[in-house]
């Protein structure tokens, strides 16, 4: 009986820690350990005190779960581990849209990877023309994964 309770006891505890500990390595363990626990109460209790261990391990599993993801989260403690907030922002592809054909600033020097100022916003940007100084007009082309693709704005001399 002791062995049984004390593997349900570690399992519980394995469990509450994957809320804690990513990778799924914790739960799975947990989860090892309680089935080891029924399958105890199957060798020493037979049909009846096997059946017995495996519902108590499937309410004990609910209430760990419930206590996880209901409670947990109300709690001061709780809402240190769970996300509450999202960060809203738009990829490069998405800006290009925008973006495309737009005239702005380089920030930093492009060689040929930096930053471009376009309507008061700072963009990662590529420059397709190569190495371009800080300040000089750029206008953009294109978006090419998470950056805008950007050639030197040309000035009409008159």
């Amino acid at each position: 009986m002791n062995a049984i309770v004390l593997l349900f006891a570690v399992g519980l505890l394995l469990l509450g820690f994957e809320v804690v500990v990513p990778g799924g390595v914790l739960g799975v363990i947990g989860a090892l350990a309680m089935l080891g626990g029924c399958g105890v109460a199957f060798a020493n209790f037979g049909m009846s005190g096997g059946l017995m261990a495996v519902s108590t391990a499937f309410v004990l599993g609910a209430l760990m779960l419930y206590f996880e993801f209901v409670l947990l989260p109300k709690t001061a403690l709780g809402k240190r581990f769970f996300l509450t907030t999202s960060i809203k922002g738009t990829t490069a592809a998405i800006r290009a849209d925008n973006l495309t054909g737009k005239v702005g600033t380089a920030v930093t020097a492009l060689a040929p990877s930096g930053y471009v100022a376009i309507d008061g916003q700072q963009h990662e940007a590529f420059s397709r023309s190569g190495f371009l100084d800080a300040g000089v007009a750029v206008k953009v082309v294109g978006a090419d994964n998470f950056r805008l693709i950007v050639t030197p704005e040309k000035v009409e001399r008159i």
